[in-house]
């Protein structure tokens, strides 16, 4: 039990927790209502078929912005879009210094617009050391491998205890970009007691060790060199170490690489800018290709995840302005499905496919390694922290607790599943949730940020797949008389179904024309009228719920 006016030290994931995607924490210290906040990371998510319109998501980060003026900063373990993404969108609520290693900083360089709120942030680096002291909160970032440059976990250290929080993380003997994972650290942190790991869980269903990025260059080579005409290669465009090796099957068999699509640009040029990629031919653009053979191309290019607007797909449809494929070309790819776009490469490798394209995956040679930790890994990061308690983030609810089980069965470790939103007390004594803040989603619709649970998205989520209705109801107040009744709608109505439509009209006359005296006229009472009659026609006739704006005009 804490002692009013007692310290504690929390955790608060906001996202992340419980989904893959939006990766939002928060750290807490201090007395109870009076806490300091550390935020680790403000990353973006992606909308699938059930949410349209809802493109890029991310978490609602209301309950630190309500405390903004205790949130001490907020450090990016690294420059993937999920842990940095809604930085632009959020960050002008909070208004907190803001940390990122070179990489990541210029990553989010690029994605800061040059007006509006977010052009005022001035991302500063992390000290060369790797040690900050930010409030109540000592930091040390310990580097590590990923699928990208300079990937960091961080021991966080108050005056209650040390946690270490990995990010994304694997174990790699052989990168190719940057430095392997800082075991050593991690080792000399369990010596000096771990009070808890907060720990990605995203390959925990993988057994043995995640492969190594130096793995996958020969078999890349072998398959670009069996390509006879134009070759791409779609993978992620953070993946820097890909693009590595990209760029050196592209040398082996002769090929010059065009980049294609504009996240895929701005991640090579983060990364030149970095000192990355200074070993390999400089990449043209895709302006370029067309006076290139297209048997000495290799095209690098972004939307494997079947995303409708990205590089891929528009030149799947024969929509890019630079770039075509033909019968007997080939796309590799290079990456594995993010869970939840499965149907949309099903419809990107078909629309390939009709055009007479060869499409290699991974059944087709060893194309694709995770950035992420398998269970091998998993356990030499439990050998070397040996925390207290173990708390699975990065990964939807099957895989925290899997990893929950897989900590306590294997390690001997105590567990907390800790969703979005379950505030988690570390100490003083044992790990124990003590609350539950509200959390949701919210989505970035053109230059707004609003809430996926809001009257906008409910209203066109639900004229989509119910249709909608416009009825104009003309009443003459002195006769008591509906004068005319105009109806239109959409994705309602098929051709042919005047009948309907002649039985709304008819369903709406009747249900105003029988509106008691003082009732007729009244634009609110007469409004829900016509609206309940035109759900009641089209519930019995088409099962169907549509939204139903009604205009009264009154004369």
């Amino acid at each position: 039990m804490i002692v009013s006016g007692e310290n504690e030290f929390l955790f608060l994931p906001l996202g992340g927790a419980g989904e893959i995607g939006m990766n939002l924490n928060l750290y807490g210290y201090g007395p109870r209502g009076a806490h300091r906040w550390l935020m680790v990371d403000c990353g973006i998510g992606f909308g699938g078929d059930g949410l349209p319109g809802a493109d890029v998501m991310m978490s609602d980060a209301s309950f630190i912005i309500e405390r903004r003026e205790h949130l001490v900063a907020l450090v990016l373990t690294h420059g993937h879009e999920d842990h940095l993404g809604a930085v632009p969108y959020l960050w002008p609520k909070l208004r907190c210094p803001v940390y990122a290693t070179p990489f990541a900083r210029a990553i989010l360089r690029r994605k800061l617009g040059s007006d509006g709120a977010s052009a005022e942030l001035r991302p500063q680096l992390l000290p060369a050391g790797g040690a900050l002291q930010l409030g109540p909160f000592a930091l040390q970032m310990i580097g590590m491998t990923h699928s990208l440059p300079e990937a960091r976990s961080m021991a966080i250290r108050t005056e209650l205890g040390c946690v270490v929080h990995t990010g994304d993380w694997k174990l790699d003997p052989n990168p190719l970009v940057g430095p392997v994972s800082d075991e050593a650290a991690l080792r000399a942190l369990g010596d000096a007691g771990v009070d808890a790991l907060i720990c990605d869980s995203t390959n925990v269903f993988e057994e043995g060790r995640t492969g190594s990025e130096g793995t996958l260059t020969e078999p890349l080579i072998e398959l670009v060199g069996a390509c006879r005409q134009r070759a791409v290669v779609t993978c992620f465009a953070s993946n820097i170490a890909r693009l590595h090796s990209i760029a050196m099957a592209a040398q082996a068999t002769g090929r010059a690489v065009v980049m294609c699509g504009a996240s895929l640009k701005r991640n090579y040029a983060a990364a030149r800018e970095c000192g990355y990629l200074g070993d390999v031919a400089p990449f043209l653009e895709d302006t370029m290709a067309a006076r290139l053979p297209r048997e000495r191309t290799l095209v690098a290019c972004t939307g494997g995840q079947g995303e409708p607007r990205a590089a891929l797909m528009r030149i799947a449809r024969d929509e890019h302005p630079q770039l075509s494929l033909d019968a007997g070309d080939t796309v590799i790819f290079s990456s594995r499905v993010i869970p939840g776009n499965e149907p949309a490469v099903a419809r990107l490798q078909n629309a390939l496919l009709r055009l007479g394209v060869a499409v290699r995956t991974h059944r087709h040679g060893h194309i694709h390694v995770s950035g992420h930790p398998s269970r091998g890994d998993l356990s030499q990061m439990y050998a070397l922290v040996r925390p207290r308690v173990s708390i699975p983030v990065h990964g939807e609810f099957r895989h925290l607790l899997e990893h929950a089980t897989f900590a306590r069965e294997q390690h001997g470790t105590e567990t907390i599943v800790a969703e979005n939103g379950t505030m988690v007390r570390l100490a003083p004594g044992p790990a124990c949730v003590v609350d539950h803040v509200p959390t949701g989603k919210l989505s970035l619709e053109g230059p707004r940020v609003v809430a996926l649970d809001g009257e906008l998205v409910r209203t066109r989520t639900k004229a989509i797949y119910n249709g909608s209705v416009t009825v104009t109801v003309a009443v003459d107040r002195i006769r008591r008389q509906v004068n005319d009744v105009q109806i239109s709608s959409i994705g309602l109505l098929d051709e042919g179904e005047d009948h309907l439509l002649r039985g709304m009209i008819d369903a709406v006359r009747r249900a105003v024309g029988g509106l008691s005296p003082a009732q007729f006229g009244d634009a609110t009472a007469t409004g829900e009228s016509a609206r309940s009659a035109i759900r009641r026609v089209t519930r019995q006739a088409l099962n169907k719920r549509p939204l139903v704006q009604v205009h009264v005009v009154a004369v």
